[in-house]
């Protein structure tokens, strides 16, 4: 008998592990289609020449920000409908996904309508020279009749992560990949639409992707007898929720821009360097990214089921995964950079700037790691108000520290520094709130 509880430990851990990672694994290679998609558009966008490309990524940048910013579509779909499911009312989870679904459809048509009309006013706004604004216009236009379906397919996918299911957008998201490679070059260099032919190839593709896995959830709501009917109660839960981790996304993307702007002061080898940092960066990011998901899922379903020990422990659980991934991706960034690092760039300075700067980078992946779980587990908890004001705060003690990079004469290798200074700050905002109790909200609502 003093030998059974360690067994069943053990084998409980296992347990917890294997739904991580059953969780965890199809999330990360739905999220690596995302920019692997982007890549696709830009070489085939590539050979089309330079003000196409540069055409590109300034219409692009703008759609980035957009669905960006509509990203709680998906996490605060993702909590409402795991909670409900902890809580055994799936009919009731489903209905949820569906008001989800229709909050989506309509900030899609509203948006994409603004797009149309202000696309030129947008564009000029990064002061491009008249052919690449021209071609940016066209583009940004055109991929404005894509954003419902953008939308809805951040909706959907939030609703199946919240039951738990993390394939079925893995299999679409790669699906919608190859669907969009073979659009692009049927479209600009089979028909010969050009910079048109790309925009209206991955619009198809992300509309079909977005119907696809509408259908699903369709599916599942008849099958339970969930109401499809819009619900204007349910519609401004949905968008109520969604405002503060509007407020937590918008200081990321603040804190991320303010380092992209102090990079490009300190000089072309500076932001060089830089890009290439940060893209490797973003990357690792995906990985951790992924065990935010399955703890944005596995949380909600804990507290909706009224399970507050199982919801500690699988926090616990994960923040051990976030610190290790981390480590091992801090290791690996550190450890294999004189290989990779002649693959972005041939000039030396460079070379040794960004060499520096991945030290750097390395040292605080484990931080990293941990802080993309604790938001994970937050945001499945339903405690966006918190995210938003920790993401205040964190945002309004790194902006004195970046800037002062720049006002001391300071290098890059600085300014990364700095950027570390801020994740270690919402590390410090989030561990403090994980070691509370305000968050453990119990219920099929918080």
């Amino acid at each position: 008998m003093g030998n059974l509880a360690p067994v069943r430990r053990r084998r409980w851990v296992g347990e917890q592990d294997r739904e991580i990672l059953r969780l965890a694994v199809p999330a990360f290679f739905a999220l690596v289609s995302e920019p692997l998609m982007l890549l696709a558009d830009s070489a085939i966008v590539g050979h089309l020449g330079t003000p196409q490309l540069a055409a590109l990524g300034v219409a692009g940048t703008i759609l980035q920000t957009l669905v960006g910013i509509c990203v709680f579509l998906a996490y605060g779909t993702t909590s409402a409908v795991a909670r409900r499911i902890g809580a055994g009312d799936h009919k009731g989870a489903l209905a949820q996904g569906i008001d989800g679904l229709w909050l989506a459809l309509l900030l899609g048509v509203v948006l994409a309508l603004l797009g149309l009309a202000l696309a030129p006013q947008a564009i000029a706004a990064f002061d491009p020279s008249p052919e690449v604004a021209d071609y940016a216009v066209t583009y940004l236009r055109i991929s404005c009749f894509g954003i419902p379906s953008m939308l809805l397919l951040l909706a959907a996918t939030g609703v199946l992560r919240g039951l738990q299911d993390t394939k079925t957008p893995m299999v679409v998201a790669i699906t919608a990949n190859l669907a969009n490679i073979g659009l692009n070059v049927l479209l600009v260099y089979g028909i010969g639409l050009n910079i048109a032919g790309s925009a209206l190839g991955t619009a198809l593709a992300q509309t079909g992707a977005g119907i696809a896995l509408v259908v699903v959830v369709v599916r599942g709501a008849r099958r339970d007898g969930a109401k499809l009917r819009p619900d204007r109660p349910g519609i401004l839960a949905s968008a109520q929720m969604g405002v503060p981790l509007i407020v937590r996304t918008l200081t990321l993307r603040a804190a991320i821009i303010l380092l992209t702007f102090v990079a490009t002061a300190l000089g072309t080898t500076s932001v060089a360097a830089h890009q290439v940092a940060f893209t490797l960066w973003s990357f690792l990011a995906l990985a951790l990214d992924a065990i935010a998901i399955a703890a944005q899922a596995l949380t909600g379903r804990a507290l909706g089921a009224g399970d507050v020990v199982g919801t500690r422990t699988i926090t616990r659980r994960m923040m051990w995964w976030g610190l290790f991934s981390g480590l091992i991706g801090g290791l690996a960034l550190w450890g294999l950079r004189g290989v990779y690092v002649p693959w972005f760039t041939s000039d030396p300075e460079v070379r040794r700037t960004l060499a520096a700067i991945i030290i750097v980078a390395a040292l605080w992946q484990p931080v990293n790691g941990v802080v993309f779980v604790l938001d994970g587990v937050l945001i499945g908890a339903g405690d966006g108000k918190y995210l938003a004001a920790a993401g205040v705060v964190a945002l309004v003690l790194y902006v004195p520290l970046a800037l002062a990079v720049l006002w001391l004469g300071g290098g890059i290798v600085a300014l990364w520094w700095a950027f570390g200074g801020y994740m270690l700050l919402r590390f410090l905002t989030l561990t403090l709130r994980e070691r509370r109790d305000g968050w453990l909200v119990t219920g099929a609502t918080r």
